[in-house]
């Protein structure tokens, strides 16, 4: 059986995580958007939040990562939230992560963005 689903999408913070000196000093925006395996058929026939997971919380933790301590590689960034997101809702089977970095300049030309993703598994 598949698990169901919870997507959160376009949450976007400030961070200064890159290799090049410009982006650790002036910072970017970082977008992410997350995909929550679960099953979620508890909470449909309860309504009771205690058998889901608070998108409040998940959307803070993954805040406090993106706009924490500066990391070179996005790819970085994209573990911390899977690692958190597992370790912090034991009923998150597993959990997709999208970094997506907007405007990435390669030498003289500039990209609509880079993103990284991600699925990390309980166990």
């Amino acid at each position: 059986m598949e698990l169901d689903k919870i997507h959160l999408r376009g949450m976007r913070f400030v961070g200064y995580h890159g290799t090049r000196p410009e982006e650790r000093s002036l910072g970017q925006q970082f977008v992410v958007d997350l995909t929550l395996f679960l099953d979620l058929q508890v909470a449909g026939r309860t309504d009771d939040l205690q058998q889901t997971v608070d998108y409040s919380q998940v959307h803070q933790r993954t805040r406090q990562i993106v706009e924490g301590e500066p990391l070179q590689l996005t790819e970085a960034v994209a573990e911390r939230i899977a690692a958190a997101v597992l370790a912090d809702h034991p009923r998150v089977q597993a959990v997709q992560v999208q970094v997506t970095k907007p405007w990435v300049r390669l030498e003289d030309t500039i990209l609509d963005g880079s993103v990284v993703e991600i699925v990390r598994r309980r166990g």
